[in-house]
């Protein structure tokens, strides 16, 4: 597949996430945080063993295979699923989306870390912009420093591990088809998850019995599209493209979360939150090294036209 396609299908999964979001933090206003993700995950790896099915692209996965599929589901699913809708309890879905962005800077730099490719101080310098953005936006809220809460934490941490998780792809790629490791991970995700939850909320399946109509249809939203397809497509890409030039396009996850969080939610967006979004964006252009990069083109244009 050509490059300028699967850029496309980035730009498509951002939209999905940034509205996703917002759904999720309503689901999880309605049932518990835990067990909610538990059968919206398990919804998804339906959906994709589906999707899959219809392609003949399901087999099984060799030895080998099963132990990136068995990591990545504990990084990308467990962890990052965990964290993020128990974070999102406590937190708003503007600040989550808005940390969320930091997810290009540290893909960029553990990659280049674990490759040991050091970033360079241009990159460092986008690091530092992109984290104080983070910290612009989640801290000063209102008077001071008071604003930093668990849940803003519990959001950093799932993207932190979702981040861990893209190296674990990005090799799993060479043998599995992307989609089909997402539909696997899905599987024993889910099934990790709901163990979890019957031990830190007990009873709590009961609870879909007594949810609102609107609830069905965000769950089935955000667990059929939100996270089956928009993973299943961001993981493919990731095969594709790599981890680094993926993880760019998840500054527009930021941008689309912060619309969809004040059409759906109705939470304010203030000049706090643009302002870090602009850091945050300018942290991504310069800590991925795509600044860099626009500028050895721009020079060796320059140099063939003299």
């Amino acid at each position: 597949m050509k490059q300028w396609k699967i850029y496309g299908i980035l730009v498509f999964v951002m939209f999905i996430w940034g509205f996703n979001l917002p759904a999720v933090k309503y689901l999880v206003s309605e049932v518990r945080p835990v067990t909610m993700t538990a059968f919206r995950i398990f919804l998804a790896s339906l959906t994709v063993f589906s999707i899959l099915a219809v392609f003949r692209i399901v087999r099984k996965p060799t030895k080998q295979e099963w132990k990136f599929i068995v990591l990545g589901a504990l990084l990308n699913v467990v962890c990052h699923h965990y964290f993020l809708s128990i974070g999102l309890t406590m937190t708003t879905s503007s600040n989550a989306g808005l940390i969320l962005g930091t997810g290009p800077v540290l893909t960029a730099v553990l990659v280049s870390l674990i490759m040991r490719i050091y970033p360079s101080r241009l990159q460092w310098v986008g690091v530092i912009l992109g984290l104080f953005g983070v910290s612009a936006t989640v801290l000063a809220a209102g008077d001071g420093t008071s604003g930093l809460s668990f849940g803003d934490v519990f959001v950093f941490l799932s993207i932190l591990t979702q981040v861990f998780s893209y190296m674990v792809i990005s090799k799993a790629a060479k043998t599995l088809d992307p989609r089909l490791l997402t539909a696997y991970m899905f599987l024993i995700g889910s099934l990790v998850l709901f163990l979890i939850s019957l031990f830190q909320e007990p009873g709590e399946i009961q609870a879909f019995f007594n949810v609102p109509p609107m609830f069905w249809v965000a769950f089935f939203g955000s667990g059929m599209i939100g996270t089956a397809v928009g993973h299943m497509l961001y993981n493919y890409s990731v095969g594709k493209a790599g981890p680094s030039k993926a993880a760019i396009f998840m500054n527009l996850n930021t941008l689309f979360t912060l619309v969809g969080s004040s059409v759906f939610l109705n939470e304010d967006i203030t000049s706090r939150h643009i302002f870090g979004l602009v850091l945050i964006v300018a942290g991504v252009i310069l800590g991925s090294g795509a600044a860099e990069d626009i500028w050895r083109k721009y020079k060796l244009k320059k140099s063939l036209s003299e």
